[in-house]
């Protein structure tokens, strides 16, 4: 899978991506990552991304016109057909990013471009006219969409095949199979008073079973 990041900052998450899962994935050749500086689809000498808003009110907004530059550039230069490519916003008035759409942007798509904003938002018709989808982290607000691309990124990354080690560790995780994934414990079997439960020490398949389930929510 091919990921394009569209900012103004294009080395931010440059540490963040070259350290494990995400690492090991793009050494095995099984995703891409593409920074693009939204800066070099500006046409004035000051490389200007954001502007006053119109009606007036705090902060600049994020101009549509060079993230439309560079979304078409980059959809130019792709591989895959339009229908196996989205365009994701991250925006605070977004959909909630879930699990579930983690799972179907992992299977329906080949390439996916993130739009991170900054400042105050970004312009209106970038989220009507370029972008397929606003996604949200939640009910709060950030500096920029970089971290929320990273988090969708990485989210997306551990579902494609062969990425992890050990396949199973996604069949029983949270928001997969239930809600919340049942506590997990290892050694030592007590610390500083603070005991590994019983039933997981017993070695009954059926008991660690009926445990683990009593824990889900």
């Amino acid at each position: 899978m091919r990921f394009d990041i569209i900012t103004i900052f294009p080395q931010i998450l440059d540490s963040y991506f070259s350290f494990a899962q995400i690492k090991r994935a793009k050494e095995k050749g099984l995703i891409d990552i593409a920074l693009h500086d939204l800066r070099d689809f500006t046409k004035d000498k000051h490389r200007t991304t954001d502007d006053a808003p119109y009606g007036g009110g705090a902060g600049m907004v994020m101009k549509v016109e060079p993230i439309e530059k560079c979304i078409a550039e980059v959809l130019k230069q792709s591989p895959f057909p339009r229908e196996e490519i989205k365009i994701i916003l991250l925006s605070a008035k977004g959909k909630i990013f879930t699990q579930k759409k983690s799972s179907e942007l992992s299977k329906k798509y080949k390439q996916i471009i993130f739009i991170c904003g900054r400042y105050e938002g970004v312009d209106e018709r970038v989220a009507k006219h370029v972008a397929d989808e606003e996604i949200s982290l939640g009910k709060f607000v950030l500096s920029g969409g970089e971290l929320g691309a990273a988090l969708v990124l990485d989210s997306v990354t551990r579902l494609l095949p062969e990425v992890l080690g050990n396949k199973e560790s996604l069949l029983e995780e949270s928001y997969n199979t239930q809600e919340i994934e049942y506590p997990q414990y290892t050694r030592p079997e007590v610390f500083k008073g603070w005991k590994v439960p019983k039933a997981l020490l017993s070695g009954d398949p059926k008991e660690i079973n009926k445990w683990r389930k009593g824990k889900q929510r």
